[in-house]
């Protein structure tokens, strides 16, 4: 395990006792490069879908299937090239995943269909969740995390802005292909990528399945609640099950059956269902209480995600040093006060703080429960864990928005 001299939260060996710039260690902003554009895929079309639906002859609520595409790719994916990550190493998930980000973008660039827009979503989600899920397996340290987990926090805080900008200049197709920036970083990261796997178990193509089932159904609740919640069921039941049978599988037992890691993938959850559904929220009830265009609530909600992000990478920098019963009670304080703010307030200044409260637990979370899980489980399993942790993030992605629009209802 860890050395941890550099605190009592911390879980990385403490930089200083390290080499600046020890042989094959990446440096940080090249992670961040290979992380950061997912973000685009999941808020950068929220402000073209109109576009998309005058081009494409379809409803609004049809084209939201790239966005629902792209969902599942990443809750789907993160997993699934977290298990190629383990199993083959981290030079044949750079490559599986630097192939597979440009195929989607191709895709949704030449081919102005809705099939096609969905499947090259997909196709840029698979590859994109690998590429981060490669990015935080590489990082070793707090701060090193810090900077991957906010790269995702601030692209997608620019994200809408920038889809929308890219639609204005080429088209919505384009600004649909973002993701392929991550690609950029490939070739860096591979030069000083370490070889060989890390995991000599045999894969387990009946977890992995059950897996993907349960993630496919997970992500569906929201559009079908008794089919997919009923699917849920029986896949949890079924994977349940498979793990008492084959505990060295494609979900390791030993992830399931340690506390911590279960409670930081729980709370990292947890802050990002309040954080995406202020995200859509609180839009809502500036238009209700203001007199603002959407253009301009648009603008208006960039700064409190960017300071969101960017305040993140000194949180989660600053937890290698803090004591970690600390730092996970303010986090979940600011988890708790920003929906609470943001529900009884109808002031413009104090829902948009209420916002970048949101997200500066959520983008802090990710990164220092990530820290927590993956500390709490042997080292053969990291990527692993690390696959499973960001699974737990991403769906509070999707049930946010989700259980806002309930709420509403």
């Amino acid at each position: 395990m860890h050395d941890t001299s550099a605190g009592p939260g911390a879980s990385y060996p403490a930089e200083e006792a390290r080499p600046a710039r020890s042989p094959g260690r990446i440096p940080a902003l090249w992670l961040a490069l290979l992380a950061g554009p997912l973000s685009f895929g999941i808020a950068g079309p929220a402000l073209i879908l109109d576009d998309m639906a005058l081009d494409l002859g379809v409803s609004v609520g049809s084209a939201t299937w790239t966005v629902t595409a792209f969902g599942w790719g990443i809750a789907v994916g993160t997993p699934l090239m977290a298990g190629l990550l383990s199993h083959r190493g981290t030079r044949v998930a750079l490559t599986t995943c630097g192939l597979l980000v440009p195929a989607g973008a191709i895709l949704v660039v030449t081919i102005p269909a809705l099939p096609s827009l969905v499947l090259g979503s997909a196709l840029q989600a698979l590859g994109t969740a690998g590429l981060t899920a490669t990015a935080m397996s590489l990082t070793d340290s707090a701060r090193r995390m810090g900077v991957v987990t906010a790269s995702l926090a601030v692209v997608g805080s620019t994200a809408p802005l920038v889809g929308s900008l890219v639609t204005d200049l080429l088209s919505w197709q384009f600004a649909l292909a973002l993701p392929i920036l991550s690609v950029l970083a490939v070739p860096a990261v591979l030069r000083r990528a370490p070889l060989g796997a890390i995991s000599r178990n045999r894969f387990d193509p009946v977890g992995a399945a059950l897996v993907t089932v349960l993630v496919t159904a997970l992500v569906f609740i929201p559009h079908r609640p008794a089919a997919a919640g009923a699917c849920s069921i029986v896949a949890a039941v079924l994977l349940g099950l498979h793990l008492r049978v084959r505990q060295d599988g494609f979900v390791p037992a030993v992830l399931v059956r340690t506390p911590q890691f279960l409670l930081s993938a729980g709370l990292a959850f947890s802050l990002a269902v309040v954080n995406f559904g202020l995200i859509y929220a609180i839009p809502e009830q500036l238009a209700r209480h203001t007199g603002w265009t959407p253009s301009e609530i648009g603008v208006a909600m960039v700064w409190p995600l960017l300071l969101g992000g960017t305040l993140s990478w000194f949180v989660v920098a600053a937890s290698a040093r803090t004591d970690r019963r600390l730092i996970t009670s303010v986090l979940i304080a600011m988890g708790i006060v920003a929906p609470v703010t943001a529900g009884f307030s109808v002031w413009s200044l104090v829902l948009l703080i209420a916002q970048a409260v949101a997200s500066v637990a959520a983008a802090s979370g990710q990164g220092v429960f990530a820290v927590h899980a993956t500390s709490a489980v042997p080292d053969d399993h990291r990527p692993t864990a690390i696959g499973m942790f960001n699974l737990s993030y991403l769906l509070g992605v999707a049930f946010g928005p989700a259980i806002v629009s309930l709420l509403a209802a």
